[in-house]
């Protein structure tokens, strides 16, 4: 399918989705509705150390002794949904109650004025080894408040608008959206209440932030993230580098033509990558109608328990479309992306390994001319040329090797898998001796000549195949892994 083609089918389906005109002549308004939170429990007095990341539920509770209070933090990725600038006309946060005592309890909201690791989280420290500046969360100011029964399945609604649009419009340290659920009536052992997290299995009960807008850049998908909400360290000693490439076929629609993002995150797991380049991840389109490079973030720090930064861009540079997203479980430093022509783009972002600065860039080439893949390699290497080694460029090129224009890139970068074939330490599976990611090889990983400081191990082309022969995208994932001196 060409990328005009799923244009006009995205623009289709889109249209009905997320955007809305509140009037005639009026600015077109889009609401988004965001469901990771990094929701956690935290407790003071005894428990004041505890983290309770792992528990189902979220809680209050009002006590005049601290080992039974209770209060509940979450945040929202309103950095990388909503525009900066952008006019907020209404911001939700809804709540599913799962439980609790018979008294009919007020809750606050306040805005949570510092970072936190939802692992590591507890009443005293935001993160392992860094305290709160004021325990409890570190509240600021109060939002709004809502009465809480017990009525299990029964919502709860706080209105958000002030505090998202302070958010959004950089009045905080972050444009990310930090609560603290508060029970803010007086001791009582009835008082405990219970909300189901962003872990139940029944998605709808979630929280829920929904939040409509008008207004404000247009080139919101160009997206970095370091933790939604980072406290992160900017290295690592590790002396290896895995490094897996995947065209996810619109974000994870599988050869059965299902749209299943966890199915695909699962192979990711199971690969043991420790950066990612992802080609057709879909930002709210017709495909998945959701903001996939926030839900891969998230289903890999589900499965894997570390947080996962990354970095997004759509291929033409719109609002709304179809892009590269690089994952990566170290912090990214610098990032950017690279405009190539014909509506396509190269997305880079740095990372540190073993004292090494690696400059990683994923892109995704034109699938109908090879004159203007040749055009586009040689954007995509005059990017990389400003840019320091040790560089690896990864991506579905849309062509196979003995095609003329991949002299282009094998000039000046090593072909890893063709590399690992002439070194012997390639790992195919039977049927596909050849490495072919696709109907042919098309998809590579390919290292500066320039870049001394990475040794290739190996290389491995994936056979995501289940007992039915059905796999997770139609294109098969490699994995090629560096030793870093």
């Amino acid at each position: 399918m060409t990328l005009n083609t799923i244009r006009r089918i995205t623009a289709h389906v889109t249209a009905g989705f997320v955007i809305s005109a509140a009037a005639a002549g009026s600015a077109l308004a889009q609401t988004v509705k965001l469901t990771e939170s990094s929701a956690t429990v935290i407790r003071g007095g005894t428990y004041a150390s505890t983290n309770f990341s792992k528990d189902p539920l979220l809680a209050t509770r009002a006590s005049g002794d601290a080992t039974y209070v209770r209060r509940a933090i979450l945040k929202f990725d309103t950095e990388s949904t909503i525009p900066k600038g952008a006019s907020i006309t209404s911001a939700t946060l809804t709540l599913t109650v799962a439980g609790g005592n018979s008294e009919s309890r007020q809750v606050a909201v306040y805005r949570v004025g510092s970072s936190y690791d939802e692992s590591q989280a507890t009443w005293k420290a935001r993160k392992s080894s860094e305290n709160w500046p004021t325990a409890g969360a570190d509240l600021k100011e109060k939002y709004d408040s809502s009465t809480v029964t017990d009525s299990v399945g029964s919502h709860v609604s706080f209105d958000m608008k002030s505090l998202v649009q302070g958010a959004v419009s950089g009045k905080f340290d972050t444009r990310y959206t930090r609560i603290a659920l508060v029970d803010t009536g007086g001791s009582s052992q009835s008082s405990y209440k219970e909300y189901y997290s962003d872990d139940a299995g029944d998605v709808s009960v979630r929280p829920v932030l929904t939040v409509s807008y008008t207004g404000g850049t247009t080139s919101v998908p160009d997206v970095t993230t370091t933790d939604p909400d980072p406290v992160p360290s900017t290295s690592t000693t590790s002396t290896t580098l895995r490094v897996l490439h995947w065209n996810t076929h619109h974000g994870g629609y599988g050869t059965d033509g299902d749209y299943d993002p966890n199915r695909l995150a699962n192979w990711i797991v199971k690969m043991k990558p420790d950066i990612i380049s992802l080609n057709e991840v879909e930002y709210y389109t017709g495909w998945g109608n959701e903001n996939q490079p926030a839900r891969y973030a998230a289903l890999l720090k589900s499965k894997t328990g570390r947080t996962w930064y990354y970095k997004f861009a759509t291929a033409s540079g719109a609002s709304h479309g179809n892009g590269n997203l690089i994952l990566s479980r170290f912090p990214l430093g610098d990032s950017d992306s690279f405009p190539l022509s014909y509506d396509r783009v190269a997305t880079q972002v740095k990372v540190t390994v073993n004292g090494r600065t690696i400059n990683f860039i994923s892109t995704h080439l034109d699938d109908s001319s090879s004159s203007q893949r040749s055009t586009q390699m040689g954007q995509v290497k005059t990017a990389a040329s400003s840019l320091s080694q040790q560089r690896i460029i990864a991506g579905d090129f849309n062509t196979w090797p003995s095609a003329g224009e991949i002299s282009k890139m094998t000039g000046d970068y090593y072909d890893a898998w063709a590399t690992s074939v002439k070194a012997g330490t390639e790992i195919a599976y039977s049927g596909n001796t050849a490495g072919n990611t696709r109907n042919s090889r098309i998809d590579y990983i390919f290292y500066s000549h320039s870049a001394t400081g990475l040794v290739l191990k190996n290389v491995q082309i994936y056979d995501t195949r289940d007992s039915s022969g059905v796999m997770p995208s139609d294109h098969k994932p490699i994995v090629a892994t560096f030793t870093v001196k």
